[in-house]
């Protein structure tokens, strides 16, 4: 199985020294796969620039030049959160055209799956607006692609990630050819993603929010995609899978408070894998969006990177180890999201 990833020097040159969003992200992740013999077992993708049409599919033009101008002018900020550097807007547009030469390559056949290894990250971006350490929506953009240029017909983005997704839940709310599923703790930055967000009119149930208190972790996640994300998925029935990945619900992540360990990430990654073999040929792309604990980032991305490859003879290599503390339950929310969307068990998927 040939396992793609992307990578450009470029995204470390979008930094600010003390910003949880920082180069030490990326730079850990590339440290423990070298480390790990894992980036030897890999198919670099190159990046390339996303083009004006591409990003003007998701973001206002306007917009775009805003961010290009502050870039020039030495940098800035969009919002308290939120930075621009002299390079980033060009780490931007190539952030988003990386996660566009994954999909591209997943679609053409010439890999079984990637992971965009992009930054800074992507799914609060709005169209006209910057927000929560995100530029470019680089999801939405590589989605609006792949139905575009590629005329596929049904995309699942899978948005894991601690914080909800509001700029990718706004792209697609209306439109019925993108389900957009999210795990988010609930109330919490940026305040939306609530259980009864479904999507508006002809998008009408392909928004699937799972929102959830503090203290969920393994057990929680593992029912929730057994209930929720895979009887979904078999409903849509994708060509094609997206996956915004968020590492921040890492029990020891310093800007949440979930409880999942790297173990339970192992199992999401499975999950999803499992469900692009079943339903669209394996085609499955993966883009980093948040997590700043570092090594539960960098150890949980080596981890997928061994599921994406099929490597049954891996070993979990975990350095910090199960939540020590409680889990909370998910029975309420499960079932009220299983209710909102008329899920009943045995009717989408084997075995849910």
């Amino acid at each position: 199985m040939t396992t793609g990833f992307v990578y450009d020097p470029i995204y470390l040159e979008h930094d600010l020294p003390g910003h949880p969003e920082n180069q030490r992200r990326l730079k850990t992740i590339l440290r423990v796969l070298q480390e790990h013999g894992m980036l030897t077992r890999l198919a670099e993708i190159p990046a390339a620039p996303v083009t004006a049409e591409q990003v003007a599919r998701v973001h206002e033009p306007t917009y775009v030049e805003q961010v290009h101008q502050l870039a020039q002018r030495g940098g800035g900020h969009l919002d308290m959160d939120t930075y621009v550097r002299p390079a980033s807007y060009d780490a931007a547009l190539m952030a988003a055209g990386g996660l566009v030469a994954a999909t591209k390559a997943v679609l053409d056949g010439e890999m079984e799956n990637a992971f965009a290894l992009v930054r800074p990250p992507g799914h609060h971006a709005l169209r006209s607006r910057g927000m929560g350490f995100c530029l470019f929506n680089n999801v939405a953009i590589a989605a609006r692609y792949a139905l575009a240029e590629r005329n596929l017909e049904r995309i699942l983005i899978m948005d894991f990630d601690v914080h909800h997704g509001n700029g990718t839940q706004d792209e697609f709310e209306a439109d019925p050819s993108v389900m957009y599923i999210s795990t988010h703790q609930y109330p919490y930055y940026p305040g939306t993603g609530h259980w009864n967000e479904v999507g508006l009119g002809q998008g009408a149930g392909s928004i699937v929010n799972v929102p959830l208190h503090g203290g969920v972790g393994n057990e929680g996640f593992a029912r929730i995609f057994q209930q929720i994300v895979q009887p979904m998925a078999w409903r849509f029935q994708p060509q094609l899978i997206l996956v915004s990945a968020g590492y921040d619900a890492h029990w020891d992540d310093p800007l949440a408070q979930m409880q999942l360990s790297i173990g339970g990430y192992v199992a999401i990654a499975q999950s999803l894998k499992n469900l692009a073999d079943e339903l669209c040929g394996g085609r499955l792309v993966f883009t980093l969006e948040g997590g700043y604990h570092l090594e539960a980032l960098a150890y949980s991305i080596l981890n997928t990177f061994a599921v994406l490859q099929g490597d049954d003879g891996w070993e979990l290599v975990d350095p910090l180890g199960a939540s020590p503390y409680r889990e909370q339950s998910v029975d309420r929310i499960i079932e009220q999201v299983r209710q909102a969307h008329g899920l009943r068990p045995g009717r989408e998927a084997p075995g849910s």
